[in-house]
């Protein structure tokens, strides 16, 4: 099946958003870190509610393995330094999502938004992204939509293509190339060398793409470095998803999970949602 309305989720995006969100000292009933549960799964409901979507893909990295773009680019990512309580519960989480029936994508050597676009290229139908990485503008088209966290995770900015144009002055296709250019300094892209974010969209208008520059003779002294960085930057459509189908939520699935995490209170909303339905 792949009509109706596909929800995908960047789960670490939106796992460190509620993390960083809600008071670190929770705890569950077991004593164990619980607020990027609770802040995750509360968001996961909340979205399904608002979108009621047909199915509901959740992609995750894989943080012990590294990709090919660390062993591409040493340096990418470096200095990313992660508190032993978020990582717990990002080792918890994709069965969370599992227990309601919704469907996570995670593999060594692929990260959460290889997952993204993974799912955004097989689904035919209507497609949500909701992410915090301004990578994944990449996957934007009239079927497929970003959903943009503004405020912690209460408010949203819904982006298309005429938002991306907006943003970074180029074509949805082209980010891999303006990332490349203008570089990123969140996961450690140099990019081109004096090249901002207008310049590198002015490049883009007037090449259509950072491949014509360079077989223009644009940056020939870094053309194999700029080809690298838009690699890189490109996010993996053929990282392996599970099946893509119609997800119906199995509240009491859920709820009995997360009442195994210690996590009562949310188990009780849960519980109340399958005996409503």
């Amino acid at each position: 099946m792949s009509e109706g309305l596909l929800l995908v989720i960047d789960g670490d995006s939106l796992a460190h958003r509620a993390y960083h969100a809600l008071p670190k000292s929770m705890r569950s009933s077991l004593g164990r870190p619980s607020g990027a549960l609770i802040g995750f799964t509360n968001f996961l409901v909340r979205l399904w509610d608002a979108e009621q979507p047909a199915g509901v893909l959740v992609g995750w990295d894989t943080l012990e393995v590294p990709t090919y773009r660390h062993e591409s680019l040493p340096g990418y990512q470096a200095g990313r330094v992660f508190e032993p309580a978020i990582l717990e519960q990002l080792g918890l989480l994709p069965d969370v999502v599992r227990s309601f029936g919704f469907l996570a994508g995670k593999a060594p050597g692929y990260e959460a938004d290889d997952f993204l676009a993974a799912a955004a290229t097989n689904w035919t139908g209507p497609v949500l992204v909701a992410t915090s990485d301004r990578d994944a503008f990449q996957l934007v088209s009239d079927r497929v939509n970003i959903l943009q966290p503004i405020k912690g995770v209460s408010e949203l900015a819904r982006i298309g293509p005429d938002e991306v144009r907006e943003r970074y002055g180029v074509e949805p296709e082209q980010v891999p190339d303006f990332i490349a250019l203008r570089g990123d300094s969140s996961d450690h892209i140099p990019g081109a060398p004096g090249v901002g974010p207008k310049k590198a969209a002015d490049v883009l208008r007037q090449y259509g793409s950072l491949e014509s520059a360079l077989e223009a003779g644009r940056f020939s002294q870094i053309a194999d470095d700029l080809r690298l960085y838009r690699h890189v930057a490109s996010m993996d459509a053929g990282a392996p998803i599970p099946p893509l189908a119609a997800t119906p939520p199995d509240w009491a699935a859920a709820a009995s999970h997360a009442s195994a995490l210690g996590l009562g209170a949310l188990a009780g909303r849960l519980e109340e949602r399958a005996s409503a339905s």
